[in-house]
């Protein structure tokens, strides 16, 4: 099992929270490959897992063992009496991945269970948003990067993680109701994130649009998505293809993966990888 990296108070992690309203979107497919990506081009990547489902964990191939018992993004953010006793907190979950591939070790993950959604029931206490902040203070700055997979919600759970990330890519397909919430994302962002989540630098790097499929009602959906967005939707469109969701349930890597159109999809993350570090560079 990989050491975890030491915290470097030299250098602050960019932190960037991936979401959407919607469910069904690809935001866990979405994190998992761009943090791929990420890796491939020598960036060093934690993925905080913030949906109780727990997909993107799997995706890097994560697994919950009963008799190790590891700790998961839960407990780094659950309620504690003294604030000061949560701070960098975080680090006690960073984990290893279970990918075989040559970049691997570039990747760690803060997991998540279903128990995650306990944190719920915390909303209503004084500071509550604040806590996935306070549990990363010091405690993420070995890596360039940190990728917050969100539940397909704007309530607690993407609030805290709002709250915490410096930028913030909304993930869509070309669907109407998907652009609905991938809209209330954005409005959230734009209108509440300075008030009500004490962060009034986040601000919207880019609009992914995934999972497309070249027919008229997508490419109408398509221009609609251009159209409310504009420069900040991202270059390469992903496209729709079977065999990458094989990928994802497998818990494989793109290097590790020989499926159907298997060169396409990884030049494609590749590429997405690259508009991301346009997008959002390091300091």
């Amino acid at each position: 099992m990989m050491a975890r990296p030491a915290a470097d108070a030299r250098r602050i992690a960019r932190r960037i929270a991936l979401l959407n309203n919607k469910g069904g979107v690809g935001k866990s497919g979405t994190t998992t490959r761009l943090a791929e990506a990420l890796a491939k081009a020598g960036k060093r990547v934690l993925v905080i897992d913030m949906d109780p489902q727990g997909n993107s964990s799997g995706m890097l191939g994560w697994r919950y063992d009963p008799e190790l018992k590891q700790p998961t993004i839960s407990q780094a953010i659950k309620a504690n009496t003294d604030p000061n006793e949560a701070l960098g907190c975080a680090r006690q979950v960073f984990q290893p991945i279970g990918w075989k591939c040559s970049y691997a070790e570039r990747i760690q993950i803060a997991p998540a269970r279903l128990p995650l959604e306990n944190r719920m029931s915390e909303a209503g206490i004084g500071g509550a948003w604040l806590r996935l902040r306070q549990a990363l203070e010091g405690a993420d700055g070995a890596f360039d990067y940190v990728l917050i997979d969100c539940p397909p919600s704007l309530l607690h759970l993407t609030q805290l993680a709002l709250a915490a990330s410096d930028d913030a890519v909304i993930v869509t397909d070309a669907d109407v109701y998907a652009i609905e919430g991938a809209i209330r994302a954005r409005n959230l962002i734009e209108k509440k994130a300075a008030t009500h989540l004490s962060n009034p630098d986040l601000q919207i790097r880019g609009v992914i649009l995934n999972k497309f499929q070249d027919t008229v009602r997508q490419r109408e959906q398509r221009d609609s998505i251009r159209d409310i967005f504009g420069p900040l939707v991202w270059d390469p469109t992903v496209k729709y293809i079977e065999s990458l969701a094989t990928a994802n349930t497998n818990s494989v890597s793109l290097e590790e993966f020989k499926g159907d159109r298997a060169s396409e999809i990884r030049a494609t993350y590749e590429l997405l990888g690259q508009t991301f570090l346009k997008e959002i560079p390091l300091p």
